[in-house]
């Protein structure tokens, strides 16, 4: 990354603080593969020439969070989440109690 040309790199560094910010619960080896896949992105994209802005797209927020969601399964609000749908589920299973 800190040989990407300066609009890929300032774009890369944005990116990796608002997924630690956004991902920070993940665990460690989730975290290497979403900067490593991270890296060989904007790699490509400088070795391709194509802008920061084709890559990213019009709103850079929902670019972070499509890429987050990819490595969601190593996040504990992944688990969370399951957690919640299973116990609601549960609990209608169970019936209305009127």
């Amino acid at each position: 990354v800190a040989e990407l040309p300066a609009p890929y790199r300032a774009t890369v560094d944005a990116l990796e603080r608002y997924l630690m910010y956004a991902g920070a619960m993940s665990k460690g080896d989730v975290l290497v593969a979403m900067h490593s896949d991270l890296a060989e992105l904007f790699e490509r994209a400088a070795t391709d020439a194509t802008p920061v802005g084709m890559v990213v797209g019009d709103d850079p927020v929902e670019f972070a969070e499509a890429f987050l969601r990819k490595y969601s399964d190593g996040q504990w609000i992944r688990k969370e989440r399951d957690r919640l749908v299973e116990d609601v589920a549960r609990a209608a299973a169970a019936g209305d109690p009127r």
